[in-house]
């Protein structure tokens, strides 16, 4: 087996699950982390006993061999990071949303394909277990047409106005932030599961906090965020309501808020189609709920006798052993990797997200941003 070598880029929250998921998979292994403080990011590397460490992507290029870079950088650094990776024959997978904008994803997207490159973006709910059954489901007719979509993206994190992050500042995470941050794993996961693009949309943006307190530390879901610094205007939405139409003629209705209180990761998808419905929450994600007319409702577990199709190959524990969000996160890479392996990425079909797919989440984001500012239906067409 070709052992795939990955450097993990920005070690916040999210970068440090994605060096767990790397080495939870066989012949893969973490060779080195990327940092911008060199003290900060030694010590990092001492700690997940990383044995290379960097301050920047061009400062290890040459310096030691390496296949893929996982992207885990705020929004603003992702394009020209994974631009220069692509461009130095390094396979990307990288954090969503991909970019500030659809056509510098749209460029990614093209690169990548011209130089036979494996790219990925983590929309990491679409690897899980029981999101893979429903795909499974709809696909198969078991429920029959898809008629009505409705999802919901919920948490609290920046419900008061002394709640900061450097996503309130368009320069670092672009225009949109609840809609881009949290809607997009909405978006991708109500695409994936309908085999469907969404191709018109309304949207509805709600502002709850014009002016946020700024606070000496930026860390996400940090409740210790010290001494308020000043102000900062607010000029992206905290949640979004969104009405939009699949291309299979599906109607969904989409709410997003980071300012619903109770509600830490309440991701919940609904499908309901002409024979069944299906339901699945990710705070209970190894649950799915079948709705039936003439019967009673069914709530299933994952594990293989449960499950249908290539659904059962993510019941990778005994059943009543909880599938959660850590297990979705390999999964992602795993299937990744043996994109790598196998040198399939020029097939179209995958079970995690490409930069493509991520290249039409910011078609969709932009049509969200559009829609709020004109108040009407706006048409979302692939390039």
């Amino acid at each position: 087996m070709k052992k795939i070598r990955a450097a993990v880029i920005g070690l916040g929250f999210i970068g440090k699950q994605h060096v767990e998921a790397i080495r939870r998979i066989p012949g893969a292994e973490v060779t080195a982390v990327i940092g911008r403080r060199r003290e900060q990011i030694s010590m990092l590397a001492r700690e997940l006993d990383v044995p290379h460490y960097f301050t920047s992507l061009e400062e290890m290029l040459g310096q030691i061999p390496v296949d893929v870079i996982h992207n885990c950088t705020p929004t603003v650094s992702h394009y020209e990071i994974n631009k220069k990776a692509l461009e130095n024959g390094l396979h990307v997978y990288s954090e969503k949303p991909l970019t500030m904008d659809s056509e510098s994803a749209r460029e990614l997207t093209r690169l990548a394909k011209k130089n036979h490159l494996a790219t990925g973006t983590n929309f990491i709910f679409r690897n899980s277990a029981m999101v893979q059954e429903m795909q499974e489901r709809v696909a198969n007719g078991s429920i029959g047409r898809v008629l009505t979509v409705q999802g919901e993206y919920l948490q609290d994190w920046m419900l008061f106005d002394t709640d900061y992050d450097w996503r309130l500042e368009p320069s670092m995470g672009g225009p949109s932030r609840a809609v881009a941050d949290i809607g997009s794993h909405c978006m991708d996961a109500v695409q994936y599961i309908c085999g469907s693009r969404i191709c018109r949309l309304n949207c509805k943006m709600i502002t709850a906090h014009p002016v946020r307190k700024k606070v000496e530390k930026d860390s996400t879901f940090s409740v210790d965020r010290g001494k308020i610094t000043g102000e900062i205007q607010v000029a992206n939405e905290d949640a979004a309501f969104i009405m939009a139409e699949l291309e299979n003629g599906a109607q969904a209705i989409l709410h997003i808020s980071q300012i619903m209180a109770g509600k830490k990761n309440a991701l919940r998808v609904m499908i309901g189609g002409s024979q069944a419905a299906l339901t699945w929450e990710q705070e209970r994600p190894d649950r799915l709920q079948i709705g039936n007319r003439d019967t009673g409702n069914e709530e299933i577990y994952v594990g293989e006798q449960y499950m249908t199709g290539h659904a059962r190959g993510y019941a990778s524990l005994p059943n009543g052993h909880p599938v959660a969000w850590s297990e979705a996160m390999k999964n992602g890479v795993e299937h990744f990797y043996r994109t790598i392996r196998e040198g399939t990425q020029e097939e179209a079909h995958k079970e995690y997200a490409t930069f493509a797919d991520a290249a039409y989440i910011m078609k969709l984001i932009e049509a969200c941003l559009e829609s709020d500012r004109t108040g009407a239906w706006v048409a979302v067409e692939p390039w």
